[in-house]
């Protein structure tokens, strides 16, 4: 296995911030990957990668709903200097149905209740969850950047947003960072979201780039999942696709045995590849993995290497989208106009 070495910094983004080349996302701590863990294991989980350099912590409003923002903000006790705190909003709800905002209101009273949650001062990067489409991106962005200027939150970010809605945003007040889906096994936003980043000075923070555990354990994911893991509904995981989507984890798990890794590790060491301004956050609720997914950054793959992975995984060979049909992504998150925005 890798070993698990120092976790170097990077720049994320052109504005100043400075985080973990590997963050982690504290999601499945608490919601969407089966029940709750134990807090007290969580804290112990996270205070273990702050000390191992994992300084990066990933949250939302959305995961719990709430829960696992206030167990950041138990678990930031003594250690907020040292880490690097990202959470979300615009993914609410209203009579038990998912709705998503960005109107001011909400974007101001979702902060300030994050700012309870964590029980911090101050959120380092805070990200809009998923794209409002009823109004234009300008509007939402109008009123992040006045959390900027009352030093409520220091940088912004977006989430699955389209490359016009990242340029429109930019043009309010700088991102800092888009998060999306990219592994192996999802590279959709590389031929227009990543360039465009590029050219903006934008970080990338993927997630999920272990495939949803996919790349950790295949085939076998799925036979344990809780009856309340989201992952029980998604297209790549029902039987018939996983059938095929299988093999592409054991041609991984070859290679990987071929280098002395982990699959996980090559995945993810796949992710780290592609450039110094991607940050990763995969999520884990075991410190073994954490120092498995730490281990990572010491695999070194050669251009031969990444198209061979690559070659496993082509958009062909995997069979199943990544959400259901209804789940809000970047591919359709064009806001209106600002010029035809009457207001509300």
């Amino acid at each position: 296995m890798a070993s698990t070495g120092d976790v170097k910094r990077i720049k994320l983004g052109t504005q100043g911030l400075e985080v973990s080349a590997q963050g982690l996302g504290c999601m499945g701590m608490s919601a969407f990957y089966g029940p709750p863990k134990p807090e007290s294991d969580m804290i112990a989980l996270i205070h273990h990668a702050a000390q191992s350099g994992i300084t990066f912590l990933d949250t939302s409003d959305v995961y719990g709903p709430f829960t696992n923002e206030v167990l950041l903000g138990k678990a930031l006790k003594g250690i907020r200097e040292d880490v690097q705190l990202a959470t979300k909003f615009g993914i609410g709800s209203v009579d038990g149905k998912r709705v998503i905002r960005g109107d001011p209101p909400y974007v101001r009273a979702c902060c300030e209740a994050s700012l309870k949650r964590l029980d911090v001062d101050c959120i380092d990067l805070y990200y809009q969850h998923r794209i409002d489409t009823r109004l234009p991106i300008e509007v939402t962005m109008g009123e992040l950047k006045k959390l900027v200027e009352e030093g409520k939150i220091k940088y912004i970010g977006l989430s699955e947003a389209c490359a016009s809605t990242i340029r429109r945003a930019h043009a309010v007040h700088p991102i800092t960072a888009v998060q999306m889906e990219w592994s192996l096994w999802t590279r959709d936003i590389e031929e227009d979201i990543v360039p465009t980043c590029r050219e903006l000075g934008i970080g990338i923070v993927p997630f999920s780039p272990l495939g949803r555990g996919f790349f950790s354990s295949g085939a076998n994911v799925v036979q344990n999942l809780a009856d309340n893991d989201t992952r029980k509904i998604l297209p790549r995981f029902q039987p018939e696709n996983m059938e095929q989507n299988a093999r592409i984890f054991e041609r991984v798990n070859e290679m990987a045995t071929r280098k002395g890794c982990t699959p996980s590790q090559l995945a993810l060491a796949w992710v780290h590849h592609q450039g110094s301004d991607v940050c990763p956050i995969p999520g884990t609720t075991k410190i073994e993995n954490l120092n498995q997914n730490i281990g990572a950054l010491s695999v070194k793959l050669t251009p031969e290497e990444m198209a061979e992975l690559e070659s496993y995984a082509s958009a062909d060979a995997v069979k199943g989208d990544r959400y259901g049909a209804l789940t809000a992504t970047w591919k359709d998150s064009e806001t209106p106009p600002l010029a035809s925005w009457k207001g509300e």
